[in-house]
């Protein structure tokens, strides 16, 4: 599962998402065990989702804390759907507010996440001053859709990150979904029922005209 991203936070009441998120006191148990046992290095490799992204939490620990998501293989969000309906789902994950979700320029769509058939690739190049680390989302032809590459020295604890854990204001990778505005956490479901609602209202008054021409039209039949 997750560990990093929450999108249940954000994507329900419409549906949820099976997410270490969804259990908040294991999540900051296992956040507080990397804290203060000092280890180094932790990146997290999840799935289960039926899409493929890149999280990162800089206030987990004293470093940040990566997530790359790689999923399905077999089985995607958008192959679960009629090819015309899949510039919608991408639509919809662009719309998705996610503050843990990396974005790069190295991503194939704007949302940063990859609903097709993908597969996680994580590169550690020991001979680059200093080694480097570079994780990647790749689609079945085995081409880069998201990557990121940082320093390996990055999965450190530092000064920096310390002091942006303890009080931080509402920032990306830091603040989690459930701290976001009530507007923009919700905002897919209330575009969701708002356009219901629009719908119903257009319907209803589609009926009451045509109630009312049928009735006007039934006196003038009558008066003639």
């Amino acid at each position: 599962m997750q560990v990093v991203s929450n999108l249940s936070a954000t994507t329900g009441p419409l549906f949820y998402v099976e997410s270490w998120a969804r259990f908040p006191r294991e999540r900051e148990r296992l956040f507080r065990l990397i804290d203060s046992s000092k280890r180094n290095g932790v990146l997290f490799i999840s799935g289960d989702v039926h899409f493929g992204e890149i999280a990162r939490f800089d206030c987990g620990a004293q470093y940040p804390l990566y997530d790359i998501t790689s999923s399905g293989l077999t089985q995607s969000v958008e192959n679960s759907v009629p090819a015309v309906f899949q510039s919608v789902m991408r639509l919809l994950a662009w719309l998705t507010p996610t503050p843990m979700r990396v974005f790069s320029p190295n991503c194939r769509h704007k949302s940063c996440s990859y609903g097709q058939p993908n597969f996680g690739a994580i590169e550690i190049d020991w001979n680059a001053v200093p080694p480097r680390v570079k994780i990647e989302l790749r689609d079945l032809h085995g081409n880069s859709v998201d990557g990121v590459e940082f320093p390996i020295s990055e999965l450190k604890p530092s000064n920096a990150h310390a002091n942006k854990k303890e009080g931080h204001s509402f920032e990306a990778h830091c603040s989690l979904e459930t701290e976001l505005p009530w507007l923009v956490r919700y905002r897919l479901a209330l575009l969701f029922f708002g356009t219901i609602a629009v719908f119903v209202i257009a319907v209803a008054l589609l009926v009451i005209a045509c109630c009312s021409a049928t009735k006007l039209f039934t006196r003038k039949c009558k008066m003639a």
